[in-house]
């Protein structure tokens, strides 16, 4: 009977780059050379949603990694330098940051250190409940034409803090570029001059050093892969102080993302409609004959009750009766909607910016504990004053809409009058009523608004700007066109009288000739430069420990895909070790290699190079499917770390008559049974003292199965929820497999979920997922076919 049971299989139409197993659930996420990003279940290998490849986002995918909890998962573009955080539940783009250069590798760990002062602090993380209102969700219909973000994504973007638990997300580039970001959102560290390009990586655990391969031009401009060990000994001992700001500034970046979308959904109610009124103005003042200014020709129909011919056909012919009532409709509504958004997303999200921020500024005062990692009172202060500024502007926005809904209310009520009368239509009683108060209010209107934007046409060439609230929500460097009225402030000019006060830090100052979203961007700039300092005095702390040089890489051919090359990293967390698997196939091709390094740099490791020779001598004891064979001689094409004791491989023979692939099981605690330990001669490679290196006989048992139909190539594997997944070497065929039952008759039956929690999820999933994916599947069902013949006629 074959060990391990196979659960399904597929056949794709892309090959695949990528793939990563989630930590917590039987999903399995894949991503293709196409850039489409595509997440499937483990029974019957059964998709759940695909994320198809986008301009604004990239199409290239480079790397994979889940965020431990298996909420998020993480995924680099190397066409755009961006790295996007996807929300599994609805396959939605939460956040989206940008890389100074292209992302080759990325891992994301969680901290299993506990301490006192941790402990207390989870308990104690979410006071900003007591103190902070619940941020309101924005409302879905101005959220669905957002290219980025689509319905009630407010609430997605606040879950994307998770648990209190640090966990880290790690990322590898070229030129030996690496970046840490707390929570997957903050980046905490900005590491530069290690050696060569990054292929893997991995921080340990309790944060003590980080390991990464890379690979290095040799001066004979030959690839070596090699090993290097950063200390990382900084975060490991102010761990519960970086966990603390680490968090704050996670609130931070979160908050900040909340406001861009909550002013994404300002702009989307400020319709295009409100802009009617300003352009058919302007076109009137081009085309009309008079010399009289668009001023006298409304006061004369306010005054008098008639109209110049030109006025009357703007009226009549291009605005209409209809047209205005509609108008003064859109913008009552319009207005209406954005007052709401101010009020409850960026007044409320402000406050709870300046809530944490006062927060890290009390941290920085601690000197002894936060100096260290880089925390500036001065940098947090200058950020505090920027939310304030912002603040500012919110309110001054509240008035400008405030009067704006007055002013044209009484002047569409006015003007619709007028254009009934012009009409000869009966005009309702509750209309006809105008005291004189009301024409001098709108007396007023027309001299503020007509004769100020007359005189701006006449110098600028620029369109009326009647609408004061759109020149608020525009995305430009430029001044106002119309900024508020100061005049008869009586605050401003006890500012102006006052010496003290002009200067004092306590007050925040205020912007009026600038736009809500000019004052927007210079504050995130702020806080940018007030998140920046942290990580690089961390990067600064960050030395290299140990540089390995392994062997040299053979030459790639052009049909191997890099991301599933070998070397294979894993952190040990319970022996506190760095665990390095590898192959060196141009030396001795039916040998595996294992290195192992303490996450303490300065912690000795016996045996910390073995070998394993993958010789073995499969009988009928072992499989019923195998037939005795002398001596079988293979060579690894792939391995990952199924556990901290267990090895998954993917075998092939090397010789004539045996060719076929194997999925197996290797312990490592077979290799690690060596008297004799290696001594690592300086200044050479480890495969120029390869013959020295221990080395142990394969042992499988009943542990491997052999992949009849198949030419395997890859293996992703998941240890906690014992399953495998095998890529073919076309990159196309995919099998799946659960590693801790045996083979039966009924191969493919569908495996039992594990917990009630599981079911619940899945059930969620399909019921969101099988809706928009059930057309698509209907259509590729003929080309999985056509490919599945292929596959066949191939093997």
């Amino acid at each position: 009977m074959p060990a391990f049971r196979q659960v399904g299989k597929k056949q794709l139409p892309n090959p695949v780059l990528c793939m990563a197993w989630s930590p917590k659930r039987d999903l399995i996420a894949l991503a293709s050379t196409t850039g489409e990003l595509l997440l499937h279940r483990l029974t019957n290998f059964q998709r759940v949603w695909s994320l198809s490849p986008s301009e604004h986002i990239g199409k290239e995918i480079t790397a994979l990694a889940w965020r431990p909890d298996g909420k998020i998962l993480a995924f680099s573009l190397g066409d755009t330098n961006q790295v996007v955080l996807c929300g599994v539940e609805k396959a939605e783009i939460l956040h989206v940051f940008h890389m100074q250069n292209p992302v080759s590798c990325m891992h994301w760990m969680e901290v299993t250190e506990e301490s006192s002062a941790l402990g207390s602090f989870y308990q104690s993380e979410d006071e900003s409940k007591l103190f902070l209102p619940k941020l309101a969700s924005l409302p879905k219909s101005y959220s669905t034409t957002s290219k980025l973000f689509s319905e009630e994504k407010s609430d997605e973007i606040m879950n994307l803090l998770g648990e209190v638990r640090l966990n880290i997300l790690v990322l590898g580039g070229h030129a030996g570029h690496v970046e840490l970001y707390a929570y997957g959102m903050y980046k905490i560290a900005t590491l530069a001059g290690v050696s060569g390009s990054c292929r893997t990586l991995s921080l340990a655990s309790d944060l003590k050093s980080l390991a990464v391969i890379t690979e290095v031009k040799s001066a004979e401009d030959q690839a070596e892969i090699c090993f290097v060990q950063l200390d990382t000994g900084l975060l490991s001992d102010c761990l519960p102080e970086l966990t603390r700001m680490a968090r704050k500034f996670t609130h931070i970046s979160t908050l900040l993302q909340y406001l861009h979308l909550s002013l994404t959904c300002m702009c989307e109610a400020w319709e295009e409609i409100l802009m009617q009124m300003d352009l058919r103005l302007t076109k009137f003042v081009q085309e009309k004959n008079t010399s009289t200014q668009v001023q006298d020709e409304f006061l004369e129909l306010l005054l008098w009750g008639q109209s110049s011919p030109e006025l009357q056909a703007l009226l009549m012919n291009q605005l209409t009766v209809k047209g205005l009532k509609k108008l003064g409709q859109t913008i009552e509504s319009s207005y209406s909607s954005i007052q709401k958004l101010v009020i409850s997303h960026l007044q409320s999200g402000s406050e709870a910016l300046l809530y944490h921020l006062s927060e890290v500024k009390g941290m920085s005062l601690w000197k002894k504990k936060f100096e260290p990692l880089g925390l500036d009172s001065a940098a947090i202060e200058g950020a505090i004053t920027a939310v304030g500024s912002f603040s500012l502007k919110t309110s001054e926005l509240l008035q400008v809409i405030d009067k704006s809904m007055k002013n044209f209310k009484a002047f569409f009520r006015w003007l619709y009058v007028a254009m009934l009368r012009m009409c000869d239509e009966h005009v309702p009683p509750e209309l006809n009523k105008m005291t004189q108060k009301d024409i001098a209010f709108v007396a007023d209107f027309l001299s503020e608004h007509f004769s100020e934007n007359e005189q701006l046409f006449d110098r600028k060439g620029k369109y009326f700007n009647v609408e004061r609230v759109g020149q608020y929500l525009k995305d430009e460097d430029e001044d106002l066109v119309s900024p508020p009225s100061t005049k008869g402030n009586q605050w401003l000019k006890f500012l102006q009288d006052s010496a003290h006060l002009k200067t004092s830090p306590l007050l925040f100052p205020s912007f009026p000739q600038k736009s809500l979203h000019f004052v927007k961007r210079m504050m995130e700039n702020v806080i940018e430069l007030c998140l920046q300092k942290p990580a690089e005095v961390i990067g600064k702390s960050v030395k290299q420990a140990a540089f390995l040089t392994l062997y040299s890489a053979p030459q790639r051919s052009e049909n191997m895909q890099r991301l599933f090359e070998l070397p294979s990293l894993w952190n040990d967390k319970k022996a506190k070790m760095h665990n390095v698997v590898f192959c060196m196939p141009h030396v001795l091709p039916h040998r595996l290699y294992l290195l192992r390094k303490g996450s303490d740099p300065n912690r000795h490791i016996p045996n910390s190079v073995t070998s394993l020779n993958l010789s073995h001598h499969f009988d009928a004891s072992e499989g019923e499917s195998a037939e005795p064979r002398p001596h079988d001689v293979y060579r690894c094409l792939d391995a990952r770390f199924y556990s901290d004791e267990m090895l998954t491989v993917i075998l092939q023979g090397t010789e004539e008559d045996n060719s076929r692939s194997v999925l197996a099981q290797v312990p490592l605690s077979s290799t690690l049974n060596c008297e004799s330990e290696f001594k690592w001669t300086p200044n050479l490679r480890l495969d120029q003292q390869s013959d020295s290196i221990p080395c142990q006989s394969l042992v499988l048992g009943n542990q491997w199965r052999e992949l009849e139909g198949m030419k395997a190539q890859f293996v992703a594997v998941n240890g906690i929820r014992e399953v495998a997944c095998v890529l073919s070497e076309n990159l196309r065929h995919l099998r799946v497999f659960e590693m801790d039952v045996e083979d039966e008759d009924d191969e493919g039956a569908e495996p039992q979920n594990d917990t009630a929690e599981q079911d619940t999820l899945d059930a969620t999933m399909t019921s969101q997922g099988d809706e928009s994916v059930e057309a698509r599947n209907d259509e590729a069902g003929k080309n999985e076919e056509h490919l599945e013949s292929e596959e066949t006629s191939e093997l």
